[in-house]
């Protein structure tokens, strides 16, 4: 049996389950889980698209994942609470599980990016979201920080 994945062949997960009006500016962004068809279990592994303009996710972190980036192409900024940094291809970030320093790559040029996302699959695992009134539970979804469920709603996202 091979196991060569032919990345571009991987079907594409575009946009985002998070609530309005949080989608907004990860509606086009477009992940390819490769990990998934290599069939781990224990981490994961997307090949991330950003268009220009998209977020990779709200400013967020984990409780129990750790979370790991690399640039292939293009350039993205990196969003901490120690300000902005841009990354370009060949650069990483590391994201240790329980920092409560949020992290979002956001691309603010005129073309696409591509990043390698790689983290922990933890079934407990929550996230908290730095800048808005979000976070989740494990297998509840999205709440409010006092604890009130977000309506679920099916994936959204746009054609870029």
């Amino acid at each position: 049996m091979a196991k060569r994945i032919e990345a571009a062949a991987v079907q594409a997960v575009s946009g985002t389950l998070y609530p309005p009006p949080f989608d907004v500016p990860c509606l086009s962004r477009e992940r390819r889980k490769l990990g998934d068809v290599a069939g781990l279990t224990q981490f994961g592994v997307n090949l991330l698209r950003l268009p220009p303009g998209a977020w990779s996710s709200q400013r967020h972190w984990q409780t129990k994942s750790d979370e790991f980036v690399y640039v292939l192409s293009g350039e993205v900024v990196l969003v901490t609470d120690a300000g902005e940094e841009v990354l370009r291809p060949g650069d990483a970030a590391g994201f240790k599980a329980g920092d409560p320093d949020g992290h979002c790559l956001q691309n603010r040029s005129a073309s696409d990016a591509l990043v390698i996302e790689i983290g922990t699959r933890l079934a407990d695992d929550a996230a908290c979201y730095a800048d808005i009134d979000m976070k989740t539970e494990p297998g509840v979804g999205y709440l409010h920080r006092d604890g009130t469920a977000y309506p679920k709603a099916a994936r959204r996202g746009s054609a870029v």
